[in-house]
């Protein structure tokens, strides 16, 4: 298998110092589905299944999972609109509102525009 350009550099940073700024976002918001769903939040608050509907391919077991991690991380906070059954609408913290900046540089980049 061939080592994937930049790559290495990255992995090895990352077992050389699990404290570094880097290592520590990789952890809150490097999985799969994070940055998609903060993308998804961006516009403002939403319900479950509104979230669901809008990011294509989400499981709603993955939803459920990903949307309780980021709420740790602070990323997101939900808010309930019914005790019963429990129902919750989603938005972002003003920490899950800076990655913005960052989200728009990594849409530009994979577009070939930086």
């Amino acid at each position: 298998m061939a080592a994937q350009p930049g790559r290495g550099t990255m992995d090895a940073m990352a077992r050389t110092d699990p404290d570094s700024p880097l290592a520590a976002a990789v952890a809150r918001v490097g999985d799969r589905w994070s940055l998609l769903l903060v993308e998804a939040l961006l516009p403002g608050p939403r319900r479950f299944n509104e979230i669901l509907d809008s990011v294509e391919g989400i499981a709603p077991n993955i939803l459920s999972q990903r949307l309780k991690h980021l709420e740790q991380e602070a990323i997101v906070i939900s808010r309930a609109y019914s005790k019963r059954p429990p129902r919750f609408t989603y938005e972002l913290s003003a920490r899950g509102r800076g990655l913005a900046g960052a989200l728009r540089l990594l849409a530009h980049w994979a577009a070939g525009r930086v």
